[in-house]
């Protein structure tokens, strides 16, 4: 039976609660929703903008797939949640150019997108992902 192992990495927030950054068996890997906190200080940033919510959410989530041997490229599925329909054009843009910047193999990531309520009033955006390691 293929072990469960925890990802987790500096170089995205700690989880708040009582979930892991990242879960890793066998070749797939899930993140945990990430939004847009600075990893050093756990800081919301980018009150009221959701481009930069959106790009700061996408750089935790590589971080995360990064420290569990994947890189972004591996992403096979993005979920993005929400606050704002009016929202979806801004983020859609940053979003775009962040997953296109770091999918070199040429085939994007699947994506769903919802809206709805988030955890935090200054959240506009989260994304979680799944993404499949190849060693």
């Amino acid at each position: 039976m293929t072990e469960k192992i925890a990802v987790r990495t500096d170089k995205a927030p700690a989880p708040a609660h009582t979930f892991s950054q990242g879960v890793r068996k066998g070749p797939f890997v899930q993140v945990s929703g990430q939004g847009p906190v600075d990893p050093v200080t756990n800081e919301y940033l980018y009150p009221g903008d959701v481009a930069a919510q959106t790009t700061r959410t996408l750089e935790n989530v590589k971080a995360i797939v990064e420290a569990s041997g994947a890189s972004f490229d591996d992403v096979v599925m993005l979920r993005v949640y929400l606050t704002k329909r009016e929202d979806f054009p801004i983020m859609n843009d940053a979003y775009g150019e962040f997953v296109t910047k770091y999918t070199v193999g040429g085939v994007l990531p699947s994506r769903t997108t919802v809206f709805t309520g988030l955890p935090r009033a200054e959240m506009l955006v989260e994304i979680d992902a799944v993404a499949i390691v190849e060693n």
